[in-house]
C-alpha cells in the first residue's frame, strides 16, 4: 500500500463514513464506533431509516434479478459502499452461476479494501473486481473499469447508481457526469438508480429530512439531501423507463418479500427506476 493509500485509510478510520452508516443499518459487521454512534443519533431523529435502508437494498437485489432476466450479464455498481448482505454478484450468480461480470467502484478506502477482502473470498476474480475511483471521475472511472478485463464495452451493461446521487449535491452537476456513463452504454444496457425522495405533502418528514441532511453536511464524508422527483427523473433522461417507472421503493416489481412499507410505501422516502437504452 502506498503512503498516500495508507494516511487515506487512517483518516478514513476516525470520520464518520456513509458507506460503513449504511452498513451499519443493515446489521453487517465492517463499521466502527464513530459510525455506529452518528447512526444511533439519526436513528433517533429518524427511525425509519434503518428500514429505508433495508428497503434499498431489497430493490437493488430485485433489479439485479430483473437485469439477469433480460440477458444482461454485466454489471457497473458505481458507489458500491462496504460488502454486506446480498451483494451484486452474489445476487447476480443465484440466478446465473458463473455467467456474470462485475465490476464494483468506491472511492472509501476502507470500503475498497473489504471489497477486495470479499471478492477474494467469495468471488471468481476473472469475472469479479474492485476499483478505487470517484463517480466525478468520468473518462478515468470508465477507463478503469473497462482495464479490468472483466467488461465488454460492447455488450449490453447493467449500470448501478442506487442510493449514490442523493449525497451529490447540485453545485457539483452530478446529472452531468451521469449522462456521460449513460452514453458510454451500449444499446439494451439499462441504469438501475435509486434516491432519497420525501413526500412534499409531508410536513413532518421533511423537517426531519433537514436535520438529516444537516446531520449529514456536518459529520460525515458526503452531504445527504432529498430531491424532487422530476429532478430524480431527469437522471434518466434519454432512456426508456421500465414499468412500472419511477416509484417508491417497495413499488418497483415487488416480489413477495416482506417489505417494512408494502402497505405505507412513500414511507420508505426512497425514490427507484430502472431504465433501458434503445
Amino acid at each position: 500500500m502506498s503512503a498516500s493509500n495508507a494516511d487515506r485509510l487512517a483518516e478514513s478510520v476516525n470520520k464518520v463514513s456513509v458507506g460503513r452508516v449504511y452498513d451499519y443499518l443493515l446489521g453487517g459487521v465492517h463499521n466502527y464506533a464513530v459510525d455506529q454512534t452518528f447512526a444511533e443519533e439519526q436513528l433517533r431523529v429518524l427511525p425509519d431509516i434503518r428500514d429505508f435502508a433495508r428497503s434499498n437494498r431489497a430493490f437493488l437485489a430485485r433489479a439485479v434479478r430483473y437485469a439477469v432476466d433480460q440477458g444482461i450479464r454485466q454489471f457497473v455498481d458505481i458507489g458500491s459502499g462496504l460488502p454486506t448482505q446480498g451483494n451484486v454478484h452474489e445476487v447476480a450468480d443465484e440466478v446465473a452461476p458463473g455467467e456474470c461480470s462485475v465490476v464494483y467502484i468506491d472511492n472509501e478506502p476502507i470500503a475498497q479494501a473489504h471489497a477486495e477482502i470479499l471478492l477474494e473470498k467469495t468471488a471468481d476474480p476473472d469475472r469479479h473486481r474492485a476499483i478505487d475511483a470517484d463517480f466525478f471521475d468520468g473518462a478515468k472511472l470508465w477507463q478503469q473499469v473497462l482495464d479490468t478485463g472483466v467488461i465488454d464495452e460492447d455488450e449490453p451493461v447493467a449500470l448501478l447508481a442506487v442510493a449514490l446521487l442523493h449525497f451529490m449535491p447540485p453545485e457539483t452537476n452530478p446529472g452531468r457526469v451521469l449522462a456521460y456513463y449513460r452514453e458510454r452504454l451500449p444499446k439494451g444496457s439499462l441504469l438501475v438508480l435509486s434516491h432519497i425522495h420525501v413526500d412534499p405533502s409531508d410536513t413532518a418528514a421533511l423537517e426531519k429530512s433537514k436535520q438529516l441532511s444537516a446531520s449529514y453536511a456536518k459529520k460525515t464524508n458526503s452531504p445527504a439531501q432529498p430531491r424532487p422527483r422530476e429532478e430524480i427523473a431527469a437522471f434518466f433522461e434519454g432512456l426508456d423507463m421500465v414499468d412500472p417507472g419511477l416509484v417508491w421503493l417497495p413499488e418497483w416489481r415487488p416480489s413477495g418479500e416482506d417489505d417494512p412499507y408494502a402497505a405505507e410505501p412513500a414511507r420508505a422516502r426512497g425514490l427507484a427506476g430502472v431504465a433501458r437504452k434503445v
